[in-house]
This record gives C-alpha cells, structure tokens and sequence, in this order.
C-alpha cells in the first residue's frame, strides 16, 4: 500500500499548485491513499466548506487538520456532515466531527487515519494528553487484525514531542507524520520496530515568505513597530511537500518513506 500525504496548505497559492499537480501526481505514484492537511488552506487561517469541495473535487481521500480548524465558525457544522475532514482527536475545546476513522483504500485495504494534537507550547489546558489518547486509540484498532495500516498527523510545534510519540507508538502503527511548523524536516526515516517518521512535512505553501505568510508584516511584528497587522499569505508559487510511504500489506508497517518536494523555491525531488 502506498499512502501520499502532504504538509500544511496555505492559502490560495499552496491550494492552486496542489489541485494542479494531484491527480497526475497520484497517477505517477500509484498512491493507493492521499492524505492533504488543509488547516490553513482558507487565507492561511483554518478551512471553508466551500474549500473543502473544492479538495474533494480531486483525487484526496481525506483532509486532516490541527489547531486552526476552527478559524472559521462555518466550518463547525460542516465537520458533522462530511466524515472525510478530521479535526484533532485531542482537542477538548470543541468535539464537533471526528478525530478519527477508518477508511477504504483503492486497493481494498482498511486505513485507519488519525489526527492528533501537541502540547508542547500550544495551551494545554484545551489539549489531551496525545500519548494516552492514541493508547484509547489503539485498544479499539490493531495492525494487520482489524486495520491494515494506521496513520497519523501529529501536529505539533516541538520536534522533541513529535519524535518522542513516534517512538511511544513505533511499531503499533503505520507512520506518524508531523504538521504546523511548515518547513520540511531532512529526518524521515523508519524507526527500528517498523513506524515511518518525519517531523514535519513541510507546507504547500509559498516558501519566499515567513511560513507562509508575506515578510514585511512577519518582520514588523518582529521589531514590534506599530499596531499588530493581520499577518496574510505569500502569493508566489507554492512548493508542494509532503511524503510518500510504502506500507507492508501483510504488517500494516512501513517499508519505505520518500519525501516530496515539487514546484516554487525549494530543491526539487520530483519532475510533473
């Protein structure tokens, strides 16, 4: 089984390079699976019903998010509807929709797909703890019993937390693939009891900005001069980053992971 999945989206610029690499990339890849984080795909702050069709217009199977989901109140209800959009399982605040769930692959296969939440320098009092609540998790779901893989986006800001999980759950799931801090991390790699790991995906997004977000009003807060502008995203040619892992259809474990990297400023590892 492969599973692709891809990092933060960023405004428009990440969503437009995106919608039009997808469905030839799926093709190239022979992805059995795509997974896309969409949590700031509407104007760089959380995500649109609207927005959400226009992902599921292409070849994505499921769009996880993370802790600005919420950004955009239109989207509460809409969590209710459309069961292919995960909110993050361990945020307390609000429980509208769904943290995770199992879904059909194109080859016929059970994935189990869950995205959870950091706590390291997020506000706590709102967040689970994520290591006992993917333990909840996975008394219900087992690889290779009644799930054949298990994926989850864990977004969070520190690294140490992220690489700490993936070795709490290495080897009771597929792979653990960090979101939120935008940049592409060079430490995807498979742990030793099977679980593909990297700390962050890195964002669709326009990588000549702050994150995302265009450098004069990121570099103006910095120096703290005047009134807090609203930060907005960078609207030049997105670079497309995620991952490509290859999952052991008899294990439910990792055998490969393979970073993407297409388009905008960044070095290239595929050609589309």
């Amino acid at each position: 089984m492969k599973i692709l999945f891809f990092g933060d989206v960023a405004g428009k610029s990440g969503r437009k390079k995106l919608f039009s690499i997808i469905d030839e990339l799926n093709i190239k890849l022979k992805s059995d699976f795509t997974i896309v984080n969409a949590e700031n795909s509407a104007h760089g702050f959380g995500i649109t019903p609207s927005i959400v069709n226009k992902f599921f217009m292409h070849d994505i199977d499921v769009i996880t998010t993370g802790d600005h989901i919420w950004d955009q109140l239109t989207i509460k209800p809409y969590l209710q509807e459309e069961d292919r959009i995960l909110r993050p399982y361990n945020y307390v605040r609000y429980k509208d929709g769904n943290g995770y769930k199992v879904y059909q692959t194109k080859n016929n296969k059970k994935i189990l797909v869950v995205n959870m939440l950091g706590r390291l320098f997020m506000s706590k009092e709102e967040i689970e703890n994520p290591f006992l609540s993917m333990d909840k998790i996975l008394t219900e779901y087992k690889l290779g019993k009644n799930v054949d893989a298990i994926f989850v986006d864990f977004h969070a800001e520190a690294t140490s937390e992220k690489m700490s999980f993936a070795h709490y759950v290495d080897g009771r799931v597929s792979a653990v693939i960090g979101t939120h801090t935008h940049i592409p991390t060079a430490d995807n790699h498979i742990l030793p009891k099977g679980t593909a790991f990297q700390s962050d995906a890195g964002m669709c997004g326009d990588y000549i900005s702050s994150i995302g977000m265009k450098t004069d009003v990121s570099i103006s807060r910095f120096l703290d001069e005047g009134e807090k502008t609203r930060l907005s995203p960078a609207e030049g040619e997105a670079t497309i980053c995620g991952d490509l892992v290859e999952i052991d259809d008899k294990t439910g474990l990792a055998i490969n992971i393979e970073p993407i990297r297409i388009g905008g400023a960044l070095s290239q590892t595929h050609k589309i």
